[in-house]
């Protein structure tokens, strides 16, 4: 006599820890996909085979789970960053190098993207969201104090000099991300833009 199994036994199961981990790959995937407007708890409950009440062990509604996809997008374009910096180079294939991790991350991830910086402004955000948000200027803002004290670029306040950098690639960020701008062109064009960003910030 042969044994049937059952759908309900043959599901992977989800113990704890695990499904909040895989609730976010599964909602990533269908950003990617379809966009934000379809992300929906219970359809994500009923993709991984759990029941429509689990989701919310770990997202109370789907802002919150909007938000721990963002949160994990800062985090990862962190540590991009914090990987592609290496302080023993010169100013300009530093800062590249760094740009190129920035912009490489965003090619890779545009829904993502839109997603994380529609939530990066608003009054609400999370008080955990913020400070990630907050990291991602850390590597740009090493950058450029190191080339001030070495008297590499003009003095100033740093934060305006990385928010005027920022601003520069976030531009090509989105004009990759919507089309504007192949892929190819952003990344391979990163060099010229660190180097005329840095021409104009060169001491005279």
């Amino acid at each position: 006599m042969t044994l049937m199994s059952h759908p309900e036994s043959s599901a992977r199961p989800y113990h704890h820890g695990d499904l909040r981990s895989a609730l976010l790959s599964a909602a990533e995937r269908t950003l990617r996909q379809k966009g934000a407007a379809t992300l929906s708890l219970r359809e994500l409950a009923r993709e991984l085979g759990v029941s429509h009440a689990a989701p919310g062990r770990h997202f109370k509604d789907k802002q919150a789970l909007l938000d721990a996809l963002a949160l994990n997008g800062f985090q990862r374009m962190a540590q991009a960053m914090d990987a592609a910096d290496d302080p023993d180079l010169p100013l300009e294939p530093r800062l590249t190098a760094l740009a190129r991790a920035y912009l490489g991350f965003t090619v890779d991830n545009p829904a993502l993207l839109e997603l994380m910086y529609a939530r990066k402004h608003d009054p609400d955000i999370p008080q955990g969201l913020a400070a990630a948000i907050a990291r991602t200027k850390e590597p740009f803002f090493r950058i450029i104090t190191d080339a001030q004290e070495r008297g590499e670029i003009v003095p100033g306040d740093p934060e305006h000099i990385v928010l005027l950098a920022g601003a520069s690639l976030h531009g090509v960020a989105s004009f990759t991300a919507t089309g504007h701008l192949p892929p190819e062109t952003a990344l391979t064009g990163v060099g010229e833009l660190v180097h005329h960003l840095l021409h104009g910030l060169r001491p005279r």
